[in-house]
């Protein structure tokens, strides 16, 4: 069942849930990823020794048995340690992402937010959104979408997550972006219209979302999908 919230557990947490076996593979999973950010600030741009220059890091490889040796019930956290460990530039996080199966991608995109990158990972938060894997859905609208989404972008983001029946929860940030906006409380009033025309139901997160987007001074009153419009001024003639 897709939860509301995506959470991620520290390496403390971990270590109070695996077996020894499981922790002392991830000692080396993890020693292999700070090594191999060491060496990446050292010589910048250069190959590891004997490596070839097409290899992908020990640590990579590790990141892929994540669930196998962990459990997958604590792969997300495992693959998330990884990459901030490792200091994953964009290159390995992109390769991770498109060679990845739905698992080891949404651990991608949900440690966006924790490395330095910038916005130049958007791409991979867009073709998250693309699909209708909800897990991926969920995982693309955290903290790394909040923060670097266009206004446009995001509220299609947004409106992907009622299609797709990704609780809003997910979405973070929601009530600081959702706040006044407009033209978000438009399309979710016509994709309200929609659903009611086609005699399906409009989804209570829609009007949770549609409350956040009054205005200052008007929360009390929020506006209401599918209302009726008000009926016309009476004129002398009739």
């Amino acid at each position: 069942m897709l939860t509301s919230r995506n959470s991620l557990k520290s390496r403390k947490e971990l270590d109070a849930e695996l077996g020894g076996a499981a922790r002392a593979w991830l000692d080396e999973a993890l020693a292999e990823a700070a090594h191999d950010a060491a060496d990446a600030t050292a010589t910048p741009g250069a190959p590891r020794p004997g490596a070839s220059p097409y290899a992908s890091p020990p640590w990579e490889l590790r990141y892929a048995a994540a669930g196998r040796h962990c459990g997958q019930e604590n792969a997300d956290s495992v693959r998330s340690l990884l990459l901030v460990e490792s200091r994953a530039s964009l290159p390995s996080v992109t390769r991770l992402y498109d060679q990845g199966t739905a698992a080891e991608r949404r651990a991608v995109l949900l440690t966006l937010h924790l490395l330095d990158l910038g916005d130049t990972a958007l791409p991979l938060i867009e073709d998250a959104l693309r699909a209708n894997d909800t897990r991926l859905v969920a995982a693309a609208v955290g903290p790394y979408a909040a923060d670097h989404l266009d206004p446009h972008a995001w509220r299609h983001a947004v409106l992907k997550c009622l299609f797709t029946e990704v609780p809003v929860a997910a979405v973070a940030r929601l009530g600081e972006r959702a706040h006044g906006d407009a033209e978000l409380a438009r399309m979710l009033n016509d994709f309200a219209a929609e659903r009611t025309a086609a005699g399906r139901p409009v989804p209570e997160d829609l009007r949770t979302v549609l409350a956040l987007t009054a205005p200052a001074g008007e929360g009390d009153h929020p506006a209401r999908p599918n209302a009726a419009p008000a009926a016309p001024a009476p004129t002398e003639e009739s």
